[in-house]
This record gives structure tokens, C-alpha cells and sequence, in this order.
């Protein structure tokens, strides 16, 4: 007797597919024009779809902007791990060059559209009680993963002394970069920092 493979579902394709494009949707609403911009509406319809069918997945604005807050932590994670399985494959895995890169591409995860849209989230939990716990709570599960693999990539040994505080360090500027970058492109003196930034690091490193 064989067993047929279950068969899938196109509705529940479909709406799994709407729910996505509402996140991706939001995600970006909220990346150009803020909370105050961001309505169910301009979201519904950023998406492709009626605001009936945003407010069947996510029947508040509060419901729909939370599932965002976990969106984008999850984006965000996978970017980490991608960075991270991208790393672990570079021939040159002690260089300069390859700090170099790492430093790079933990600073571009703060300076694109996904940081910006957390900002922004961040922004609004300040205001908004129904976020402010979840924004707390996502932000500091990010900030330890994106920690640990900064360690990872970077090949860093933690039990020297100073070295925790240099890859913090690199995190927290990143930071800072990424807010600079909200109000005009600083590009061409962001590569500037983070190859100076790189050099400082692989120093410490090699030292350590």
C-alpha cells in the first residue's frame, strides 16, 4: 500500500503568501515613512490587497505592527547567519582582509532598510505599550545573536582581556553609523571609519 504525498493547500498558500506581503509591507511603511505614516491602510494597499484582508490576518494596527517588530528580527537574524555561513567559507579566514569584510558587512546591516524599519520600531515602542514590550524583548535577543557572531566571524577569543569590549564596541558603532546614515549619505566617510576600524580590530586581535 503506498502513501500519497499530502497535498498542498492553495488557499492556505495564498494566505500565507498575503500574510507576507502585510509584513514586507509594514517592514517598509515603516522604513520610509515612519509610524505616524504607517497606517493599516497605506500598508493594505502597499501590499496589493483590501484593508479587509489586512484586518482579517491582523484585525488592529497594534496586532499587524507586532508581527512586524517579529518580522524583521527574524530578517535580521538571517542575515547574521547568511553573514556567518558566507565567513566560514572565505579562504582567507585570519587576514586583514577578511576582518576587513566582517567589519564591513556587520556595519551594512546597520546602515540598510532593516535597521532603519527597526528604528523606527523602537521609536514607536516608546509610545506604544502594546509594542514596548516586544521591541524590548526581540531587541536584546538581536543584540546577543549579533554579539556572538561578530565573535564567530571575527574569529575572536573573548577570554583576552579587552577583546569583548572591542568587539562591542564595533557593534555599538555600527549603531551610530546606522543613525548618521537616517538623515544623509555618509558613505564615502563610513569606509573610511570602517577601514580604519578594521585595521584597529585586527590588530587586537592578532595581539590577543
Amino acid at each position: 500500500m503506498t502513501t500519497r504525498p499530502a497535498l498542498r493547500d492553495p488557499k492556505q498558500d495564498r494566505s500565507r503568501a498575503t500574510r507576507q506581503r502585510l509584513l514586507e509591507a509594514a517592514v517598509s511603511c515603516l522604513a520610509e515613512h515612519g509610524w505616524a505614516g504607517s497606517t493599516v491602510s497605506v500598508v493594505a494597499e502597499r501590499a496589493g490587497v483590501s484593508r479587509g484582508a489586512a484586518q482579517h490576518h491582523f484585525p488592529t494596527r497594534e496586532d499587524l505592527f507586532t508581527a512586524a517588530v517579529e518580522h524583521v528580527a527574524e530578517e535580521r537574524s538571517a542575515a547574521l547567519r547568511a553573514l556567518l555561513a558566507h565567513a566560514m567559507n572565505s579562504p582567507d579566514r585570519d587576514g586583514p582582509e577578511r576582518t576587513h569584510a566582517v567589519v564591513d558587512a556587520l556595519i551594512s546591516l546597520y546602515t540598510g532598510p532593516l535597521f532603519r524599519a527597526a528604528l523606527q520600531l523602537w521609536v514607536a515602542a516608546s509610545n506604544e505599550p502594546q509594542l514596548g514590550f516586544r521591541v524590548t524583548a526581540l531587541e536584546a535577543r538581536i543584540g546577543r545573536e549579533s554579539h556572538r557572531m561578530a565573535v564567530e566571524l571575527l574569529g575572536a577569543d573573548e577570554g583576552v582581556p579587552g577583546v569583548r569590549e572591542t568587539v562591542q564596541g564595533l557593534l555599538d558603532m555600527a549603531r551610530g553609523l546606522g543613525l548618521a546614515n537616517l538623515l544623509t549619505d555618509d558613505a564615502s566617510r563610513r569606509e573610511r571609519v570602517v577601514t580604519q576600524w578594521a585595521r584597529l580590530i585586527h590588530e587586537v586581535l592578532t595581539r590577543s
